[in-house]
């Protein structure tokens, strides 16, 4: 039976949309995951026809022994792939080895980590100022007092995703205490250090097949800047003039020529400054969260399933066949607790124009404020003729939801 092997998986999402597409398209559709809970709720998952737990998901021998065991019970391994940082140059490395359709590993290896990334790109005009720190090289106080002028800045984890370990410093006492977190959290890690720039953002999602690039979504987000960079807003297309969105093209162009990115997909976020493109972060894997959905909505592409396509080496289907406005509202809260109950969901779904709604927690899970793109609580996805038609019922249909939390 030919088989798709998944190399970790969230809860819900794109790589959980994955599974799903996976048994739909008629493979039979193997976990590994690292995730005991997983094990323990295994009929919550119909979409996987095997789970198997890993303690280390790196661990090849391992990866290896289980493919033999899958062999040996008559699977035919199509493919190996993940959706979930920071497995993807993993699964992509062992497509290789067992043959499969090669996507291009050694630029996905660069993209897993922000350092690698930056000073592989640091030539091109897309690059934002930056500089790394290792605390071995200089003191946390040397490194405050030389670079206090060039304040406000970004302070990174190098190998994280989302915003959890993404600071905003604008004084020299947070530029300190940043620094001193992340070492203290990373302590071997060195931190990467970027300029703050100041400017809309945007999420492109890039399909690139035997050197063919392809932009399949360019969606405006709308940024919380609180403890954490959130995103709690995504419209869908961006309203961009031509030149613009050509300039964007090229800066794209450039990037993934640059990463020598033959086969493969990523997603990047870009802010326009000043009338020129910027890189902000790059991504070896298509976004995650309700991003399939997003897409699917305005542009008719399932981009999961042709994610999965392009690893099975099969032809691609990327052209829209319709381009409608598209708005997603993220819910956050702004206080700790446990929550007892969500009311509003049937409410809001019943909103003209409201495409889904979905609620992630359960009765019982603690719920904090954000600190990571992890702490956005429920989302709400509308179209509409307009953009602004589309934000404005997804807005009013996302005051519906209410979050009722037991304070801790």
């Amino acid at each position: 039976m030919q088989t798709i092997i998944f190399v970790g998986s969230n809860k819900s999402g794109t790589s959980r949309e994955a599974l799903g597409t996976s048994k739909t398209m008629g493979y039979y559709t193997v976990l590994l995951t690292n995730r005991r809970e997983f094990v323990k709720q295994i009929d919550e998952f119909p979409e996987v026809d095997r789970m198997v737990f890993v303690d280390n998901l790196f661990e090849k021998e391992i990866v290896f022994s289980i493919i033999k065991n899958l062999k040996d019970d008559r699977k035919q391994i199509c493919a190996v792939i993940s959706f979930i940082d920071p497995y993807v140059s993993f699964a992509a490395r062992i497509s290789e080895e067992l043959g499969l359709f090669r996507v291009s590993k050694d630029a996905l290896v660069i993209m897993e980590e922000k350092t690698r990334f930056r000073e592989h790109l640091k030539t091109l005009p897309v690059s934002p100022k930056f500089t790394i720190f290792h605390e071995e090289q200089l003191s946390i106080q040397q490194f405050t007092e030389e670079n206090q002028q060039h304040l406000p800045l970004i302070l990174k984890y190098p190998v994280s995703n989302g915003s959890k370990d993404v600071l905003l410093v604008e004084t020299i006492s947070e530029l300190k205490a940043g620094l001193e977190y992340l070492n203290k959290k990373f302590p071997s890690s060195p931190v990467l250090i970027e300029e703050y720039l100041f400017g809309t953002q945007y999420l492109i999602e890039v399909v690139v097949k035997d050197g063919q690039i392809s932009m399949v979504a360019v969606i405006e987000q709308e940024v919380s800047n609180g403890d954490r960079f959130i995103i709690t807003g995504y419209c869908y297309p961006a309203q961009l003039d031509q030149k613009t969105f050509d300039d964007l093209q090229s800066a794209v162009e450039s990037i993934i020529q640059a990463l020598k990115l033959e086969n493969g997909t990523c997603h990047l976020e870009m802010r326009l400054i000043d009338g020129k493109w910027k890189l902000i972060e790059i991504n070896p894997r298509m976004s995650g969260g309700a991003m399939n959905r997003i897409i699917q909505e305005g542009t008719g592409i399932n981009l999961v399933k042709e994610t999965l396509k392009l690893y099975l080496g099969q032809d691609l289907i990327l052209e829209a066949t319709k381009k409608t406005n598209v708005y997603a509202k993220y819910l956050t809260i702004n206080s700790r607790g446990r929550l007892i109950k969500v009311t509003g969901k049937n409410k809001a779904s019943n909103y003209d124009g409201v495409k889904e709604v979905y609620v992630k927690p359960r009765k019982g899970a603690i719920l904090t404020k954000p600190f990571s793109l992890g702490d956005r609580y429920a989302y709400v996805i509308a179209t509409a003729d307009t953009p602004d038609k589309a934000k404005e019922i997804a807005l009013s249909a996302s005051k519906e939801i209410k979050f009722y939390l037991e304070p801790l």
